[in-house]
């Protein structure tokens, strides 16, 4: 029998992509959350929160999510240079901006930590 500590040890995440077969890579957004949600439940049942957030920092997981952010905003921003698109869009602007304006959120949040 196995002494460990662990509280859960995942050996595989099926997404979407698996059982469908497919290669859409927004498929492995349910998958993160799956794996965050697991951290959190660990938690609740007693696991150290201080080493869940250490080991979070570690993996770099929040400049991780925000150049997901970062990288949709530079997609947004590549709109504006397609033929017949104004590039002075308020909305499109604007919808960069939240994008860009949401990464830094994410990265001090967790310089705070």
């Amino acid at each position: 029998m196995d002494n460990s500590k662990d509280l859960a040890r995942i050996t595989a995440i099926q997404t979407p992509s698996v059982r469908a077969d497919t290669s859409e890579l927004a498929d492995l957004a349910p998958a993160a959350a799956a794996a965050l949600r697991l951290l959190g439940d660990a938690i609740r049942r007693g696991a150290d929160y201080e080493s869940i957030v250490d080991a979070l920092k570690a993996a770099r997981l929040p400049e991780a999510f925000a150049e997901v952010l970062d990288a949709a905003s530079q997609a947004v921003m590549a709109e504006l240079d397609q033929p017949g698109v104004d590039p002075y869009d308020f909305d499109v602007r604007l919808e960069r901006d939240n994008l860009s304006g949401a990464a830094s959120d994410i990265r001090n949040a967790f310089r705070w930590l």
